[in-house]
């Protein structure tokens, strides 16, 4: 089976055979939705259908789970979630707090009657954008954000050896240095180390922070495709991150550091410790995930020699809609960032979920 994303390469002649159909996908249909991800080449870990669970049950959106057919068999899927805030806005996202999540589709014209759903859905409920977390840009007249994010990935090797290699001579040194440091890793049932070490780290951003039941529920969800790796300077946890497995593919995807961490390079042990972990797994694919351009964290990603990858993230626009901008480095949020930075933890931690919906 062909699949993609990209009209141009779709393996399949439109017109021929069946005619498609769509439709909202239901809970039965979440295997064949599945097996259809996991067959895509262009498939990701984003692409899974328990997402609409998390979106429905933590953050109160609403999943619009498209699914095409022909004669019985899924030729295309399109997981989308309904996003409305006063003050971020109001869309229809493929998909919200994921670095992917576009169509699916074995051929053009399952490609096509998934757009023309998504845009009649839109259009039935009122909302001014629809936005796709596409890999490359491929809608003539869509808007398309192509400078803001950037994805970096690269092979990983089975030998600890030659990862290391892999690294640049001088982020290798800081590596190095950490491996004879005194810290450790080790990797955490729940999610409690990592919810404390990372509402502090976004925090420290000026971001709002995930409801901690997020990260259990991640866990409960994707059970020994996600695992979370904590780093310890005695007894201290002081550096953590989420991961995520597809396929080959290892995505350490909800990580931070306490102050410490800088101190200690515990930032730095950690992500080895991820790589490391990873390749005993079995796994021959580093993803370190989405940055905005400009950050550190994008900075971070070229020092260990990851080249940026970037994403043309595409939006239907109703007349008169303008270009959703929910970058911090919007000036419109200036203030807001600048205050919540100066917050208590706790306090912090505990405004955080009301807003998080609207942002990712």
């Amino acid at each position: 089976m062909s699949v993609s994303t990209n009209p141009g390469d779709a393996g399949r002649d439109p017109g021929k055979g069946a005619p498609v159909a769509v439709r909202q996908a239901r809970a039965s249909d979440a295997a064949a939705w599945d097996a259809f991800v996991l067959a895509a080449p262009e498939g990701t870990f984003f692409h899974r259908f328990a997402w609409s669970g998390l979106f429905r049950d933590v953050f109160r959106l609403e999943p619009h789970y498209l699914i095409a057919e022909r004669d019985g068999t899924v030729t295309g899927v399109l997981p989308l979630a309904h996003q409305k805030s006063l003050l971020f806005g109001n869309a229809l996202i493929s998909s919200p707090f994921c670095v992917e999540g576009g169509p699916l589709a074995a051929d053009l014209e399952s490609l096509a009657a998934l757009d023309d759903a998504a845009a009649s859905l839109a259009d039935s409920l009122k909302i001014p954008t629809l936005e796709y977390r596409s890999r490359k840009a491929t809608r003539p007249g869509w808007t398309v954000k192509h400078d803001l994010y950037a994805t970096f990935a690269r092979p990983l090797s089975a030998k600890d050896e030659e990862n290391l290699l892999a690294i640049p001579r001088k982020q290798r040194a800081v590596v190095r240095k950490t491996l004879t440091g005194g810290l450790k890793s080790e990797t955490e049932e729940g999610a409690d180390a990592l919810f404390r070490v990372y509402s502090e780290s976004v925090r420290n951003l000026g971001t709002p922070v995930f409801p901690k039941r997020y990260f259990a529920a991640l866990r409960e969800t994707f059970g020994g495709d996600c695992d979370v790796v904590v780093i310890r300077d005695g007894d201290a946890a002081v550096s953590a991150v989420m991961n995520f497995y597809h396929k080959d593919t290892v995505l350490p995807y909800y990580g931070g550091g306490t102050a410490a961490a800088r101190k200690s390079g515990a930032n730095d042990f950690l992500y080895w410790e991820v790589m490391r972990r990873a390749a005993l797994r079995g796994c021959r694919r580093f993803d370190f995930g989405r940055s905005k351009a400009g950050t550190g964290a994008f900075a971070f990603k070229k020092n260990w020699g990851f080249e940026p990858q970037w994403l043309e993230y595409e939006f239907r626009l109703t007349p008169g809609t303008t270009l959703p901008d929910k970058n911090p480095n919007n000036p419109k949020y200036a203030l807001m960032i600048s205050v919540w930075k100066k917050l208590p933890l706790p306090l912090a931690n505990f405004l955080g979920p009301f807003l998080i919906g609207g942002l990712g």
